[in-house]
């Protein structure tokens, strides 16, 4: 299967690359290689997780209710959860097979068999249930939720402990290689720094008047964290031991994902303005803009997926625009 993969991708790489520089245009930093229609979906589309051995994406459609579940192969829809009360964090864990979902609406975790798609286990959250992040380290899943912080579940599916924040998280994300956990806490103007071991806040961090902090990548071998703001809209590099400002990017407005290609040294910013920024990362302490790519009004949701070598965008239904996912090819050069 990996040697079809790699042929094909090869084969539409050749192909795009071709057509381009046919015209004599640039070869820019992504290519787009097609679309997966969302037929019938209505709203704000969420985040995403993967399923890369089974190629297959789960996307939450906040606005429609649903989890929608696309085979990145063949470009379809192939599945759907419906009935859900406002989706916003999901994570696919491909050790255990299953899939887990929070619901902004009534504050839930619902953890779902990946085979039947049915509900195997539900845990209560208090209120906006969001984002969904794995520790690699333990496999507990980590959940932001209320006003309160984040909650942990183990890989049995039990409550197994919080972490006081005192206000809504959004983006966190964790070292690798250490014990600290970066998030974002927009109404406090900031980072918290969790220590994964301790369960407990440790530091927190200004961002030098940049407001509305939602999306968040690491450079983990580097110690760069990277911050999207929205006001004013700009990308903000931060030192991840000290929390120092290291440098401020303008980038593109309304951005809620942000991610680091660590192979090409890229940062893809996703911003609901309607394009992606990529920016080029020369060293640690130094960045330039390497393109911008026009997607669709208010696309700022996505997925980076370095094993597909592929940058998802999703474009809510807006008028003559239908409901879609977007699939951009990262150019290896």
């Amino acid at each position: 299967m990996r040697i079809r993969f790699l042929v094909r991708e090869m084969t539409l790489l050749l192909g795009l690359l071709s057509a381009v520089l046919s015209m004599g245009q640039d070869v820019g930093p992504l290519l787009l290689e097609k679309e997966i229609a969302l037929p019938g979906v209505e709203g704000r589309i969420d985040h995403f997780s993967v399923d890369v051995p089974g190629e297959r994406l789960f996307i939450a459609a906040l606005g429609n209710g649903s989890v929608e579940i696309l085979d990145t192969r063949q470009g379809e829809r192939t599945a759907e959860l419906k009935g859900l009360e406002e989706p916003q964090g999901v994570y696919y864990d491909s050790k255990t097979g299953r899939l887990y979902v929070a619901t902004g609406g009534d504050g839930k975790l619902r953890i779902y068999d990946e085979k039947s798609l049915t509900v195997q286990k539900t845990l209560e959250f208090g209120g906006d249930a969001d984002n969904v992040r794995c520790d690699q380290q333990t496999g507990d899943i980590w959940v932001g939720y209320g006003n309160g912080g984040i909650g942990i579940v183990n890989s049995t599916g039990q409550k197994v402990g919080s972490i006081a924040l005192g206000t809504h998280p959004e983006s966190f994300q964790f070292e690798q290689n250490g014990d600290r956990v970066y998030v974002n806490v927009p109404k406090q103007v900031g980072i918290t720094v969790v220590d994964r071991k301790k369960r407990a806040a440790i530091a927190k961090w200004g961002l030098g008047g940049q407001f509305a902090n939602y999306p968040m990548a690491l450079d983990d071998a580097d110690k760069r964290i990277f911050i999207g703001c929205r006001f004013p809209a700009r990308l903000l590099v931060l030192d991840s031991i000290s929390g120092r400002i290291i440098t401020s990017l303008p980038t593109v407005g309304d951005t809620d994902d942000v991610f680091y290609d660590p192979l090409r040294r890229l940062v893809y910013a996703i911003g609901g303005e309607g394009a992606v920024d990529v920016l080029r990362q020369r060293d640690p302490d130094h960045y330039e803009r390497a393109g911008r790519i026009p997607t669709a009004p208010g696309a700022r949701t996505g997925l980076f997926v370095q094993a597909f070598n592929r940058l998802y965008v999703a474009a809510p239904h807006r008028g003559s625009q239908a409901a879609k996912v977007l699939v951009y090819m990262v150019n290896r050069n």
